[in-house]
């Protein structure tokens, strides 16, 4: 138990930061469009990362170690994957879904993630993780279960596929997951950030209210910037 406390704790605080940024997110799309608002959060985790990492090294921490030049190709993938194809599923997904059943559609991120490491990876399985997995499934199935039936609209398939392209990330950032997260974290949300802006300004998104801005780099920097980095901790 006290070696799988400290990873399990900044598990945990990933996954609480980051559901909790999906009902917030859900409020903002009323005033940004969706492929802008995912470019807004992602630049939001990065800057926000990129000032901690600032005032880490003004303070004189040790530098953790960096990444390598070696590391480039499995970056590029982790960038494209959950940085630039994730959010933008996920925001055009709950622009079609309430904010509850998105969020109980996530929980197909961790399931996704375990299928990847298991069928891809190789990693073991046993009995106790298998009945957890199951379990989260069953859970989430029956709390969002529609009193008219089974609804697979397009909101729920594009949150699906978000999910399935942020497993893929996760599997991929393990491979890098001794660098260091702050530096790791900061990269990926400056860069998707920055390729899904100048994607959505291309097709005519417009700007909103610099409020919205600012509210939209805030729960950026805590929902995905301080979780990514806390997941890679983890």
């Amino acid at each position: 138990m006290q070696r799988l406390w400290p990873g399990a704790a900044a598990a945990l605080a990933s996954a609480i930061l980051f559901g909790a940024s999906t009902p917030l997110a859900k409020l903002l799309l009323g005033d940004v469009e969706p492929w802008l608002l995912a470019a807004l959060l992602y630049l939001g985790a990065g800057a926000g990362l990129l000032a901690i990492r600032i005032a880490r090294n003004s303070i004189g921490l040790p530098p953790e170690p960096g990444l390598k030049a070696r590391d480039t190709p499995w970056l590029i993938a982790i960038v494209f994957s959950g940085g630039v194809i994730g959010p933008v599923l996920l925001m055009f997904g709950l622009a079609r879904t309430g904010a509850a059943s998105a969020s109980l559609l996530l929980t197909l991120e961790g399931l996704a993630t375990m299928a990847i490491a298991w069928f891809v990876y190789g990693e073991n399985a046993n009995r106790r993780i298998v009945l957890g997995a199951g379990a989260i499934l069953a859970g989430a199935a029956v709390l969002a279960w529609p009193s008219q039936g089974v609804a697979l609209n397009l909101g729920a398939l594009l949150i699906a596929g978000a999910c399935v392209a942020w497993a893929i990330d996760n599997n991929l950032t393990r491979r890098l997951s001794n660098a260091d997260a702050v530096q790791l974290a900061m990269v990926k949300g400056l860069a998707a950030g920055a390729t899904n802006a100048a994607i959505a300004l291309t097709f005519g998104a417009p700007l909103p209210g610099m409020s919205v801005v600012a509210g939209s780099l805030a729960v950026g920097c805590l929902g995905y910037g301080a979780s990514l980095a806390l997941f890679v901790v983890g």
